[in-house]
């Protein structure tokens, strides 16, 4: 569907560089708030880590949405582009004294604790202005999910959360303290899944959870059961947008909230993936004697995922109408790595043909580095363009 991009337009601008379609952000968003809006008390933050790129997250901020945050930069970005405080989360395992201020001084939602010293810090700071800080304890469900290694967060050897067996002594230990406020409980299993049974063997534990808390006479405000809903990398073109029904639906139906209580979402991947696309531009082709390489000027400081996870991202040659050649696209940089991928079929490629890596919308532009002293790549938006 190489209609979808104006080539006109991007043909003028400086590759490689990242293109943004607003319309298919929008009506993601759209999806998102339609099947969220038929639960009651269901809430979505949009996770930051995954594109912070300003024009994108204006056009999140519109549609409603919180914010989920990993990093003091994060909150900053948040709260320029207009996310209302109230609806900003902070996690992360290590929080800096300055990042925590911040999160203090701005009044945000939540905290999501990691462990008992960054609570005590919390305390002491929020001790230090006066204020009561919200807390939701991220606790390690011990749950696996059907994703690449390098993207689960919620098995006991990963170190992200506190051990459910330490839930109720964290909980004791934040009882005695006088500038924090426990308001729920938050996980977070890993990234990219697309199995709806993961997502059930969570709501199966935290079940659990209520009920022992309930044994003991505890309750919470809300959950917090993190995001990582995937995307179709493989056909972007025929799956634009993912099964948001499925997933609130698989919620709604598996996890057993208690009256008053709201659950909270951190979705990243799946708002902003499929929307964005890094463009390069073909700079040689080099015929070896087993294999043809399409040597383009976006490298892996541009794009890294295929380079560190191995991830594939759909290719297509926007210039080209001519019949399929197989080449190994790469890149520019000075490592071995730098691979976007081997052995795909594209229309045949010459110099000055451009590219479009698909799904690149979520940790491309983000994760870019000045490695090789490269420039960072621009972000476009089509309505700008």
């Amino acid at each position: 569907m190489k209609g979808i991009f104006p080539l006109e337009k991007l043909e003028r601008l400086q590759t490689p560089f990242y293109y943004y379609d607003a319309e298919l952000l929008r009506q993601t968003l759209r999806a998102i708030n339609q099947e969220a809006s038929k639960h009651e008390g269901f809430c979505v933050h949009y996770a930051i880590k995954a594109n912070a790129n300003p024009k994108v997250l204006r056009i999140i901020r519109e549609a409603g949405l919180g914010a989920d945050c990993v990093s003091g930069g994060e909150i900053e970005a948040s709260i320029k582009a207009g996310f209302p405080n109230k609806k900003i989360v902070y996690a992360g395992v290590g929080k800096s004294d300055w990042e925590i201020n911040l999160g203090l001084d701005n009044d945000i939602f939540c905290f999501n604790v990691e462990s008992i010293p960054e609570l005590e810090v919390i305390n002491e700071l929020a001790a230090a202005k006066g204020k009561i800080a919200r807390v939701a304890f991220r606790l390690n469900p011990n749950v696996g999910a059907h994703t690449h290694a390098n993207i689960t967060t919620g098995l006991a050897e990963n170190k992200f959360g506190i051990d459910m067996l330490d839930m109720l002594k964290v909980i004791e230990e934040a009882s005695h303290m006088q500038h924090v406020k426990v308001v729920g409980l938050h996980f977070h299993i890993g990234s990219q899944i697309l199995d709806m049974g993961d997502f059930e063997a969570l709501c199966n534990r935290v079940n659990e959870l209520q009920n022992e808390l309930e044994r003991h006479r505890i309750r919470v405000e809300h959950i917090n059961v993190g995001g990582g809903l995937g995307i179709d990398y493989q056909h972007p073109n025929r799956v634009p947008i993912p099964d948001f029904k499925a997933y609130f639906d698989t919620y709604a139906k598996k996890l057993k909230l208690r009256d008053g209580q709201t659950l909270h979402f951190e979705l990243g991947r799946a708002v902003v993936a499929q929307c964005g696309t890094l463009v390069t531009r073909t700079l040689y082709i080099k015929e070896g004697r087993a294999k043809k390489f399409c040597i383009v000027d976006a490298g892996f400081t541009d794009l890294i995922r295929p380079a560190l996870y191995q991830a594939y991202h759909k290719i297509e040659n926007l210039s080209s109408e001519e019949p399929a050649e197989a080449y190994d696209v790469v890149g520019p940089i000075c490592e071995s790595t730098d691979v976007f991928a081997k052995q795909i079929d594209l229309n045949k490629a010459h110099r000055g043909d451009l590219l479009a890596i698909r799904s690149a919308g979520a940790y491309g532009e983000i994760m870019a580095s000045q490695y090789n002293c490269r420039k960072l790549p621009v972000g476009y938006i089509s309505e700008e363009l």
